[in-house]
C-alpha cells in the first residue's frame, strides 16, 4: 500500500507565508574570512502579519510508493501535486539540516512575464526538500535543478545562500513563464576568504562560463567556482533579454534589471555591511550608485575580502544595522523625530502638501521581521555541535540570539508555531514578548534603547562563554547523548531568554513611567531621583525653526 507523506507550507510552520517584495537580508561569510574557520549565513525573514516560528522535520527512511504532496501558497491547487519521496530524508531544524547544510533566502521579484502559476514548487518548498535531500551545499543545488525541471517553479526572482560546513554558494533563480516548466539560474561559490550579501536584489551580473554541460547533473558546472543551467543564456535571448557574446552575459541584466527602489531599498544594505568590514573610505566611493547615479557607478562588488576576521557576534550586529554612522544615518535629521529613532513608520513612500513623493531608508534591521537568525556551520566539530542556529523571533535589533542546535530535535515551547498565534498575545511566546518590549521602546527610542542593550548583551555574552563548555562536554558523548544534552541546553537558554525579557518589560514600565526615568542597576529600579529625558538636538532646533520665537524663554 502506498503511503502519502503531506508537505505543506503550513505544516512547516509560518515561516512559509510569503513577504513583502523589499524583504529580506541574508549576510555570508566564508570559512577563511571568519575568525574560527566557520561558515556563516543569516537570514533576517521581513514580512507584516505573521511569527515565523521555528520548526522541525525529523530524519527517517520511507518505503517505497511513497509520495509527497507539495502544495503550497503558491499552488495552483490544493492537493493531488504529489512527488516520490526519497528512501532516506535528513532531519531539518529550522533551515539547518543534520549535516550542517543551510539554505536561506531573499526575493528580488524580477521579470514578473517569468512567473509561471502553473508550477508546483515555491521558494520555501523547494529549500525545504533540498534540505531534506541533500548532505552538502553543492548536492543541495543539484536537488534544486532537478526539482524545478520536472515539477515547474511557481514564485519570482529568488536569491539563495546555499551553505554548509565547508563551503558557501549564492545561487539566484527565476521561472521561465507561463507554461514552461524549469527555472533559469546560475550559482556561485563565495572563496573562501570573502563576504558577502543578499537584499532583495539580484547581485550575479558575469560569471564563469564552461565548455560541456555535465551530463551527469544536467547543467553546466565550472569547478570550484561556478554553476548554471544549461539555458540561462539561450533563454534569455530567446526572450530579447540578451542579443550579445555569451562572453558578455549577465544574469542581473537580463532577469533582474536594476531601478533607483532596487538599489536604494535593496543594494543600500549590502554597502552598509560591506562598509563594516573594510576600509570606509572605499566603500563610500560608491555611494553614486547608492543614489541611483549608475551612469557614474552600476554596481557594488559582489563580494568582498574583509579587513579582519569576521566574528558570530560581529554578524549578529551587522543583522541589527540602520545605517548608523554613514551618509544614510537614520538617526540622524529630523525624521528621527524626539528621540533620535532609526525605525520609521510605513509606508515606504510618503509625500509633503504640495504632493512631493518622499521615500524613507530601508535599512537590514526592521520592525516588520518576524523572524532572525545567524547560522554557523563548523567542520572540526562533531554535526551535532558543530552546526548552531542562533535564532529569535521578531527583529533582530530588539531580540537576544538563541542557540539552537544541528542536533537538536525538539522546538522549545516558546517558538513552537502553536505557542505563537499572531491574533492573541501570550507571554509564553517568544514573539509576543519580544513584540511587547519592541513595541514599549520604538516610540522613545533614546531614552529606553540603553537597557535593552544591555539585558541583550547579557544573554549574548552567556551563550557565547557556553559554547566552550558545551564542545567540551560534547566531544565526550555519544551521537544519542549529545542529542538529549543539547535539546535540554537550548530549552534552558530559551527559558533564560524569556524570564529576562519578562523583567526588561517590567523595567521598562516601571522606569519609564509617565516619560521620566528612574534610576536602575542590573535590570532593576534603584531609589533615586526621577529625570526627564531629552529630546534629540537636531528636533529641538527644528522645532525652533517651524516656530520662530514662540518656544523661546524671555531673557530675565
Amino acid at each position: 500500500m502506498k503511503r502519502l507523506f503531506i508537505l505543506t507550507m503550513v505544516l512547516l510552520g509560518a515561516m512559509a507565508y510569503p513577504v513583502e517584495t523589499e524583504g529580506c537580508t541574508n549576510l555570508i561569510v566564508g570559512k577563511k574570512a571568519s575568525v574560527d574557520g566557520s561558515v556563516i549565513c543569516t537570514y533576517n525573514c521581513d514580512g507584516f502579519g505573521y511569527a515565523a516560528s521555528l520548526t522541525y522535520s525529523p530524519a527517517g527512511m520511507h518505503a517505497a510508493g511513497e509520495m509527497i504532496n507539495v502544495r503550497n501558497w503558491f499552488s495552483p491547487k490544493k492537493d493531488n501535486m504529489l512527488i516520490p519521496q526519497v528512501p532516506y530524508t535528513y532531519g531539518v531544524m529550522g533551515l539547518m539540516n543534520d549535516h550542517q547544510v543551510s539554505i536561506v533566502e531573499t526575493t528580488w521579484g524580477g521579470r514578473e512575464e517569468l512567473r509561471n502559476k502553473e508550477g508546483w514548487l515555491g521558494y520555501f518548498t523547494l529549500m525545504q526538500i533540498a534540505l531534506q535531500r541533500a548532505a552538502t551545499a553543492r548536492e543541495a543545488i543539484a536537488v534544486m535543478h532537478q526539482l524545478v525541471q520536472e515539477y515547474g517553479y511557481n514564485d519570482t526572482g529568488e536569491s539563495f545562500a546555499v551553505c554548509d560546513k565547508d563551503e558557501a554558494w549564492i545561487m539566484e533563480l527565476i521561472g521561465k513563464g507561463e507554461g514552461r516548466k524549469g527555472a533559469v539560474w546560475v550559482a556561485r561559490r563565495v572563496p573562501d576568504d570573502c563576504i558577502t550579501a543578499y537584499a532583495n536584489s539580484s547581485r550575479i551580473r558575469k560569471f564563469p562560463q564552461a565548455k560541456k554541460i555535465d551530463k551527469k547533473l544536467g547543467f553546466y558546472v565550472v569547478e570550484n567556482e561556478c554553476m548554471y543551467s544549461p539555458d540561462v543564456i539561450s533563454f534569455a535571448r530567446e526572450m530579447g533579454y540578451f542579443n550579445g557574446e555569451d562572453k558578455d552575459f549577465s544574469f542581473r541584466e537580463a532577469y533582474g534589471p536594476m531601478n533607483f527602489t532596487t538599489i536604494r531599498y535593496c543594494e543600500a544594505r549590502v554597502w552598509s555591511f560591506f562598509r563594516h568590514h573594510y576600509d570606509k573610505a572605499v566603500i563610500d566611493s560608491y555611494l553614486p550608485f547608492i543614489d541611483g547615479k549608475m551612469e557614474i557607478c552600476d554596481e557594488l562588488p559582489l563580494w568582498i575580502k574583509p579587513e579582519k576576521p569576521v566574528s558570530v557576534r560581529d554578524i549578529m550586529n551587522d543583522m541589527r544595522d540602520h545605517y548608523e554612522g554613514t551618509a544614510l544615518d537614520m538617526t540622524a535629521d529630523i525624521s528621527a523625530g524626539p528621540w533620535g529613532s532609526p525605525y520609521r513608520h510605513q509606508s515606504i513612500n510618503l509625500y509633503t502638501s504640495d504632493s512631493t513623493k518622499l521615500f524613507r531608508e530601508r535599512p537590514i534591521g526592521c520592525q516588520q521581521s518576524a523572524m532572525t537568525m545567524v547560522c554557523q556551520m563548523r567542520d572540526w566539530l562533531p554535526d551535532e555541535v558543530g552546526g548552531v542556529t542562533y535564532f529569535n523571533l521578531d527583529d533582530a535589533t530588539m531580540v537576544a540570539y538563541v542557540p539552537v542546535y544541528c542536533g537538536n530535535t525538539y522546538v522549545p515551547e516558546p517558538f513552537r508555531r502553536e505557542n505563537n498565534n499572531i491574533m492573541e498575545f501570550s507571554t509564553e511566546s517568544a514573539f509576543w514578548m519580544n513584540n511587547f518590549v519592541a513595541n514599549m521602546i520604538y516610540p522613545r527610542w533614546s531614552a529606553m534603547i540603553p537597557d535593552l542593550l544591555e539585558a541583550q548583551k547579557e544573554l549574548e555574552d552567556f551563550y557565547a562563554e557556553d559554547q566552550k563548555k558545551v564542545e567540551e562536554a560534547c566531544a565526550k558523548m555519544t551521537r544519542n547523548e549529545r542529542v538529549d544534552f543539547l535539546n535540554h541546553k537550548t530549552e534552558k537558554y530559551t527559558d533564560m531568554m524569556m524570564k529576562r525579557w519578562d523583567k526588561l518589560a517590567r523595567l521598562l514600565i516601571v522606569k519609564h513611567n509617565d516619560q521620566t526615568m528612574q534610576p536602575s542597576k542590573d535590570g532593576v529600579v534603584v531609589p533615586g531621583r526621577r529625570t526627564a529625558p531629552q529630546y534629540s538636538p537636531v528636533f529641538n532646533d527644528a522645532i525652533k525653526k517651524h516656530t520662530g520665537d514662540r518656544y523661546v524663554m524671555p531673557k530675565d
